[in-house]
Parts: structure tokens; sequence; C-alpha cells
């Protein structure tokens, strides 16, 4: 019989071909390698650039870097084992924006390291990842924070949490130009073995949730639907929230609540004020969210998961056929078929869903979901399994450089 899902690659086997990949193409083995995980988000979307809650994990799927120093100082060859690409960075110029595009998010990194005052050697380096690219699961903020810790092994200069996951994201804000907010370098720099990481994103202050049931199971579907969101889609809700908030007087819509955000409805354009009724809804659905996994209170997790979903896809319009063709498949099975949630995850316009299902009854489950989205869309659907996975790490660490 077929896999119904696909099992994850372990990190230390990922690494361990990595380090193979260096030798071969570099001609010996690398000083250091660093590792940093996707994310999935179970509940909590467009929340963390209003100033709410999100609710992710990390996940068992990892951008992995190694590298040594070069023989050429103030050069860096950076090669994609995924892309079979290298982007060569001259560190002797001020380091601009340029080709090949996915290594923006590197040279932006780069640049918040030289901010800090850190003088950067020449390197060599392979990168590899297990991540899907444009899944909604984070692989570009896996790619930041795997930088990060790497240029932390390199430099002997160590950032602590917060200050990391900031520097990511603007690094992605400045040389990828995607407005995100801190949600997903948080996570991928903090996460922690089955826990969810409940973040404030006003204050910054975050509390682990756990999630050690092992009878339950973490299951992604990627509809395979390529999401973009460097296009307008993004940029233009992010917008939408804030002249929300100017026109309730607020410095974000975590500060409305829904009676003040009703009060304010005929003042406020129909699509900004659906774009704010989904934010401050889904802020509130967040919270009561980790409440709800920590009394084990199984049927209201599922209850707040759908209603999340089902404000994306009316109210802030992310969605699109195929994640809500999962997600209706997924609640067709239900609770007594053992799915006890299921909604989008990520920006949208693609991607992926998120589901907690009954573990002893996942090679049912995937079957079904598999053979009915491929029924109604034609589709491939993807599916892998996780548990909350750790945050970045060193896999090697070798002496700093001098």
């Amino acid at each position: 019989m077929t896999a119904q899902y696909e099992t994850n690659v372990p990190l230390a086997q990922v690494a361990a071909e990595l380090s193979r990949v260096f030798a071969q193409r570099y001609g010996r083995p690398p000083r250091w390698i660093a590792a940093a995980p996707g994310r999935v988000n179970l509940i909590g979307e467009h929340t963390d650039y209003n100033d709410g809650f999100v609710f992710p994990m990390a996940i068992e799927r990892y951008t992995v870097v190694a590298a040594d120093l070069a023989a050429t100082p103030d050069q860096i060859s950076w090669h994609c084992t995924r892309l079979d690409a290298t982007a060569a960075i001259d560190l002797a110029a001020p380091i601009q924006r340029g080709e090949p595009r996915w290594a923006d998010y590197i040279r932006g990194v780069l640049v918040g390291f030289q901010r800090l005052g850190c003088r950067l050697p020449g390197l060599e380096v392979a990168m590899a990842s297990t991540v899907p690219l444009g899944g909604g699961l984070s692989s570009s903020a896996a790619l930041e924070v795997a930088s990060a810790t790497l240029l932390e092994a390199v430099t002997g200069r160590r950032l602590e949490p917060v200050a990391k996951a900031l520097l990511c994201q603007q690094a992605e804000h400045e040389y990828a130009g995607m407005p995100c907010g801190i949600m997903d370098q948080f996570i991928s720099v903090m996460g922690q073995p089955n826990h969810l990481l409940l973040l404030d994103c006003r204050s910054r202050t975050t509390d682990l949730v756990p999630l050690t049931n092992p009878e339950l199971a973490v299951l992604i579907v990627n509809t395979n639907i390529r999401h973009e969101l460097t296009g307008g889609g993004y940029a233009q809700r992010r917008a939408q929230c804030e002249q929300a908030a100017r026109g309730l007087g607020l410095p974000s819509l975590r500060e409305a609540s829904p009676a003040r955000l009703d009060a304010a409805q005929s003042t406020l354009d129909p699509v900004v004020f659906r774009r704010a009724r989904h934010v401050v809804g889904e802020i509130e659905r967040t919270v009561l969210a980790a409440q709800a996994i920590r009394q084990a209170d199984w049927p209201q997790l599922g209850r707040l998961m759908y209603a999340s979903h089902a404000s994306l896809r009316d109210d802030y319009e992310v969605s699109c056929p195929e994640l809500d063709i999962l997600v209706e498949i997924a609640q067709t099975i239900g609770q007594a078929g053992g799915v006890v949630g299921s909604r989008m995850t990520g920006g949208g316009f693609g991607g992926c869903t998120v589901s907690l299902v009954q573990a002893g009854r996942l090679a049912e489950i995937a079957g079904r979901i598999r053979a009915e989205y491929q029924r109604r869309t034609g589709l491939e659907p993807s599916l892998f399994v996780t548990r909350p996975a750790s945050g970045a790490v060193m896999v090697q660490a070798g002496p700093a450089a001098k």
C-alpha cells in the first residue's frame, strides 16, 4: 500500500548528507552546521501585524546551512542544493538586493550583523531544506534564522532570542520586500519540542503551551497551489487593517473590541470593516484556543479552528477553492472520524491546511483526504505529520572566526 503521508527526514540525517555535499563541493568538511525550522500556525492568522496573538509551533522540517571560512576574504559563496544554484556575495562593497532573488533573505541577515558592528569573513556555504516552498510554512523565516544562527557561530556574537528574531524580520522587510509580522521568525528562533508558542505580538511576550498528548498529531496538507505573498494581496490587507485602526481612533486592531467595531461599521468602508472583523475575532479565538488545549477541550478547539477558516475565507478573503475543499473534507470526517479541527494556515492564496487529528487513525484520515481532494480537484496533495519541534540549533559548532 502506498504511504498516505510523508515521513520527516530527521535533522541529523539532513545535516549529515549536507556535510557530504559540502565536502564534495569545497574539498573539506564544514566547520559549522546550523539549522532552523519552518512553522505551522495552529490558529491566529493575520493577527501578528495587528499586535494580536498568534499560536504557532515549529515543525520537523528544517533549513540547514553548512559553512567554513573561504580562502578569499570578503567573498561569500552560498550554494542552494534544492535549486542547484549559487549566490556570490561581495562583502567589500555595500550589500544590495539582487540576483538570485532567494539570496536577498540571506543578504538582509548579513547586513543586520554588519549593523551590529560584526566583521564578516569570507565564507563558503552549502544549504539544504526540507521546508516546502510556497506552502505557507515559512521557508523564508527558516532561511533567515538558519543564516543568523550560522553567523552567530561564525562571529561569536550571540544575540538575545527577541533581538535575533527582529533582525531576521527586518531582513525580510528590507531585502525581500515582504512586510511580515513577527510570528514566523519568533517561532523559528524560540520553538520548543512538544509545545506551541502563544505569542503576544504587542508586548512580544511568549507563553509555552504543552501539546504532549501522544494520541494527537498535527497533519499538514499542502494543496500544491503555490502562494506568492510578495504581490499585492498581503500588503493590501495590512494597509486595510491600518486604515480600520485609524478609523476607530486606535493604534492597532488589538485595542478594538467587537462592540466598538460594530458601532463604527457605518463609518468604515465595507471591505475594511470585514478585514477588521476577521482580525478582532481571530485575536479572541486564538486566546480561547490556547485555553482549550490547556483544558484538553478538543471539541471547543475544533469549533475555533473551523470558525477561523470561515473568517479567513469570507471576511479576509485569503483562502482559495482548494483550501476550502480540504477543510470541508476534514470537517466531513469530523470528530467521530478522528479529526479534531482543521483550517488554512499561513498567509493564504494557496498553501496548506493544518488539522489536529487522532494519531491512531492517521493513515485512514490521510487516505480519505488524499482520495477526496484528488477526486474534487484533479490535484495530488502532499501530506505530512509533525510534532511541535525545536527552534534554531547548532548541529555542529566549530570555533568562531578570528
